[in-house]
């Protein structure tokens, strides 16, 4: 709507423009001191605060500064004091012990945080977080009460291929140990990858129901279904026939297991990884498509099971600054964020996309499977186990590769670690199982 027109009075016209000019140098002004006030408030440390600490650095760190934390700060005025760090585990457990924990933490393992809850280092977030609005499998009670809901999702149980082979090359590339694109190197977490091949491999051919068993420490190590998952995914890897091919699994880093996709010849074909290694720049190059795991896990029976991880937020200082943290990272906005820049999956509250969502179409194919109240969902197993027990398992692939003959004992080891005093055990990490949805 356009402004009225004024009749032009000499002396009226310059008091309007002396007064807009006033009124726009006090607007100024009043703008610089604001800021110098944020300033000096900050650099005194009064500014209110929270502490968080996550495994998010480069790209992840910038994508969750960007869409999360800056909206909380501008909305709440509260400073968000942020460290990533890739050792996040170690970082955690010395600040608890040095009894400077931050007020917030992220955390990839549901386990890990049960044994903190049962330590009383956690606060119960029954009044913060609306248990309903996640799945079963995402924010296990313990003792009653809930002390985690995931932040950040993201799906397992599929295989990454490039665009333009064929089903028939699918089926022949997934029966050739060279064609696997295997990574096990990650640091301190080193074996992880093979893990989740383990945990899949069983969730597919023994069902929910004894993958749940198992995560609860209940279904030994050295079990029939549990074994043959570890022999099934040796003869995947050609471990124990292939030298070289294992010496070059366990020699590259995870997150380069995907680049000989991308060279002429084709160095591998098919990757078993979460939906985050879409955003890699080899599986960008090769527009990388994915077909669930179980329609090339040997023996896989399983209908509609899926393996999923999440990064867990959970609350140490209940302090009004870190409530109000909380509140907000369970809200539909702040759960929503993480899809705008694919960077990411969200199982929250108001996370389900609209028909008209734009997006990348494996994006939002892998976003509706994980909120598909048909389908199974179960938590990353290792993660959900207790630390001692996840470690052990890690590098316990990294030696059956290395040497399958060593099974038996490994398994052995592992189930004593099993049996082992004052553990703690989730009761449960799928959503449900089979005929009670």
């Amino acid at each position: 709507m356009s402004a009225p027109p004024t009749g032009p009075g000499p002396a009226v016209a310059p008091r309007r423009r002396t007064r807009a000019r006033t009124v726009t140098v006090l607007a100024g002004c009043l703008i610089l001191l604001a800021a110098a006030l944020v300033a000096g408030v900050r650099a005194l440390g009064q500014e209110p605060t929270v502490t968080l600490l996550a495994n998010w650095t480069g790209t992840d760190e910038s994508n969750f500064r960007d869409t999360v934390l800056k909206p909380f700060e501008r909305t709440h005025h509260i400073h968000v004091d942020y460290q990533g760090s890739s050792a996040e585990s170690q970082v955690l457990g010395g600040d608890v012990e040095a009894g400077t924990p931050p007020d917030v933490v992220v955390l990839t393992g549901p386990g890990e945080l049960a044994a903190y809850a049962r330590q009383g280092q956690l606060k119960p977030l029954d009044d913060l977080v609306p248990r309903a609005g996640f799945g079963a499998s995402w924010t296990t009670p313990l003792d009653g009460h809930t002390y985690w809901f995931p932040l950040k999702a993201d799906l397992k149980s599929i295989v990454w291929y490039p665009a333009g082979t064929g089903e028939r090359q699918l089926a022949e590339a997934a029966r050739d140990p060279g064609q696997w694109c295997v990574g096990m190197g990650s640091g301190a977490t080193s074996g992880w990858p093979g893990t989740d091949w383990i945990e899949d491999i069983l969730l597919q051919r023994s069902g929910p129901d004894a993958y749940q068993q198992w995560a609860r420490g209940v279904l030994p190590w050295q079990s029939t279904q549990l074994k043959g998952a570890w022999k099934t995914w040796g003869r995947l890897m050609g471990a124990g026939g292939n030298p070289d091919l294992v010496r070059r699994a366990l020699k590259t880093p995870y997150e380069n297991a995907s680049e000989p996709v991308t060279r002429t010849p084709r160095g591998c074909t098919l990757e078993h990884q979460g939906a985050f290694i879409r955003t890699m720049d080899a599986w960008k190059r090769a527009d990388g498509r994915y077909v669930p795991s179980a329609r090339l896990i040997p023996g896989a029976k399983a209908a509609d099971a899926w393996e999923v991880s999440g990064d867990l937020v959970a609350l140490l200082h209940a302090t009004p600054e870190a409530t109000t943290l909380i509140r907000y990272l369970a809200s539909a906005d702040a759960q929503r964020a993480w899809s705008v820049r694919e960077s990411g999956f969200s199982v929250g509250p108001g996370a389900r996309p609209a028909p008209s969502d734009a997006g990348a179409a494996w994006h939002r194919t892998l976003a509706a499977t994980l909120l598909d109240d048909r389908a199974v969902h179960c938590f990353d197993a290792s993660d959900a186990m207790p630390p001692s027990v996840r470690d052990a398992f890690a590098e316990a692939t990294i030696e059956f590769l290395a040497h399958p003959d060593h099974l038996d004992a490994l398994l052995r080891n592992l189930d004593s670690l099993r049996l082992a005093p004052g553990l703690t055990w989730l009761q449960s990490v799928c959503d449900r199982t089979p005929g009670t949805g």
